[in-house]
């Protein structure tokens, strides 16, 4: 009996040991660290000759640069999305542009001559090189006009550019230690440091902590092979361009004015009868009318001298309202562009303007960019002529990010929000501009980087009566203050405060069912929107439109905004 037991007690003491040894090893397997080490090329994203990636501090940069006998050209994109968004490539003329508050910089591609408003330049290198249709910029010409340095690395070649300056964290290696690609001891090896070397922290975790080396890797390292983490401050000298504007020294109270033809001119005096407070009139005078960048114009010069003679301001807007032009082939081409701007130019300095509005709508995202570089362009020939320059823009939502506020911020005088059509024909029934939306508007702007004291706080005079029928068909239509009242009057109504919209509401039905409501702007609501300029110590308020008013509208206006 025992002779048959003794066999089995082996086995199983076999099977243990095994057992043991299998788990043993495997969990010494899983901490013994990876020697792989991997590829340069693979990390850095090279798969072709010539290639040559960019680190960018914390990060290598999405597009791939070169080098051309030794001379570093940054990929276009990369400058712009990262380094400088100045830089503007028009492919149609293939010419690069970069816009100062005084100069536009033409750099045509393939040369190293470009002009300086229109003055001859050279340069000691070809500026722009086109592969296929990427263009490259050369990385010193990139830096005369960027708060950035760059160095060059073999083996592989890489650019290393710094350009966020101010504190960053930085940590001494304590000892000789693997960079790896990932945190853990199986991820491959990317480089390796040395004990004393000095890495920038980018970001710590439990057991590892995410570094920069100075030659460019980002990747892991052990906490415990690091010392203590201080700050320190890097910086370089770079003058940035100062962006000089207009500022008025009164809180800026403007009236757009629709002008529909030449006649509607000579009823200035009529309509501007019984308005007080008023400072500013902008009148909707001209209309990009061809592709080309020629402008369709109303001005007249008795206007303005009627204005001029009522102490008002003459902003003449600029609109793209004309369906017929493509507004892709006017932005996107720099002499077309340039047509435009002389001509808003010409105009004003001809019928003696005091400035410009621009009201570019729906312009898509596409167009961002090149909307940005008009106005850059423009801002240059105002700030010369001593014309006050204004955008007009809507309340910020994600899809009009493109519309770079913060950018337009910089080289206009002032920026206005367009705080209506909060509801709008084929939207739902709604308020054209609640108190909250007012309010949103404002500090969104605020926000994505556009000063308060540049800002024009956008209000309407009109309201809309929104008819939905008895199959929930939605009709809207736009009316002033006073039809508004009439209408309530005639259907026997009487409005009631709404604290949700902060404004008077209405609603009543019609012989057939069709329902119709209506969010009154008045005087109790026009007071709280006229108290948000000095409570958000804005520039001044804008509305629209001369003629939707009533005369008691004024006063409130003019009272509250101070």
């Amino acid at each position: 009996m025992k002779k048959k037991i003794l066999p089995v007690v082996a086995a199983a003491v076999l099977i243990v040991v095994l057992a043991a040894i299998l788990i043993v090893s495997k969990v010494v397997d899983k901490y013994i660290p990876t020697d792989e080490k991997m590829d340069s090329a693979e990390y850095y994203g090279i798969t072709g000759e010539g290639q040559v990636p960019v680190i960018l501090q914390d990060k290598v940069a999405g597009e791939m640069s070169m080098l051309v006998d030794g001379v570093p050209y940054l990929n276009y994109n990369t400058v712009k999305d990262s380094l400088n968004s100045r830089f503007y490539w028009d492919s149609t003329n293939q010419l690069m542009l970069y816009t100062t508050p005084t100069d536009v910089i033409k750099i045509p591609a393939g040369g190293a001559e470009y002009t300086v408003s229109d003055e001859a330049e050279s340069f000691d290198q070809i500026i722009v090189r086109l592969e296929g249709e990427v263009p490259y910029i050369e990385a010193d010409f990139v830096k005369q006009y960027t708060n950035m340095t760059y160095e060059t690395l073999q083996e592989p070649d890489r650019i290393l550019v710094t350009y966020k300056w101010g504190t960053i964290q930085q940590a001494k290696v304590k000892r000789d230690e693997n960079v790896r690609y990932q945190g853990g001891v199986k991820s491959p090896i990317l480089t390796s440091v040395a004990k004393g070397d000095l890495v920038t922290v980018l970001e710590q975790l439990e057991n590892w902590t995410k570094i920069a080396t100075a030659d460019g890797y980002i990747g892991y390292v052990r906490n415990k092979r690091l010392g203590s983490v201080t700050e320190t401050t890097i910086s370089n000298e770079f003058t940035e361009p100062e962006y000089t504007r207009i500022k008025k020294d009164y809180t800026i109270n403007l009236v757009w004015h629709q002008i529909s033809n030449m006649d509607s001119n000579y009823a200035l005096s009529s309509d501007i009868e019984s308005m007080t407070g008023v400072n500013t009139i902008s009148p909707t005078w001209f209309s990009v009318a061809s592709k080309d960048g020629t402008v369709s114009s109303l001005a007249d010069s008795s206007y303005v001298e009627t204005a001029h003679e009522k102490g008002l301001e003459v902003w003449g807007l600029v609109d793209n309202f004309n369906q017929e032009v493509d507004m892709k082939e006017v932005l996107t081409n720099t002499t077309a562009r340039e047509k435009l701007t002389t001509q808003l130019i010409e105009a004003a300095l001809e019928y003696q303007l005091d400035g410009l509005n621009i009201d570019f709508e729906n312009l898509g995202e596409e167009l961002g960019d090149a909307y940005i570089e008009f106005l850059r362009e423009l801002s240059i020939q105002c700030r010369k002529n001593n014309l006050v320059l204004s955008s007009d823009n809507t309340v910020p939502r994600d899809f009009s990010a493109y519309y770079q506020r913060s950018e337009q911020a910089e080289v206009v005088d002032y920026f206005i929000i367009m705080g209506y059509d909060e509801h709008y024909v084929g939207s739902d029934p709604g308020s054209v501009a609640s108190l909250s939306f007012e309010k949103e508007g404002i500090e969104s702007t605020i926000a994505e980087g556009v000063p308060a004291d540049k800002i024009i706080s956008g209000v309407p005079f009109y309201t809309r009566l929104w008819k939905t029928d008895t199959s929930g068909e939605v009709s809207s239509e736009a009316i002033g203050m006073n039809t508004a009242d009439s209408t309530l009057e005639a259907n026997g109504v009487t409005a009631n405060w709404s604290d949700e919209t902060s404004q008077d509401y209405a609603e009543y039905h019609d012989p057939d069912g069709a329902l119709y409501q209506i969010w009154l702007e008045n005087e109790a609501s026009m007071e709280l929107k006229a108290k948000l300029i000095p409570e958000y110590q804005l520039a001044g308020i804008a509305a629209w439109k001369l003629g939707f008013e009533r005369s008691s509208i004024w006063d409130v206006i003019s009272t509250n905004i101070k």
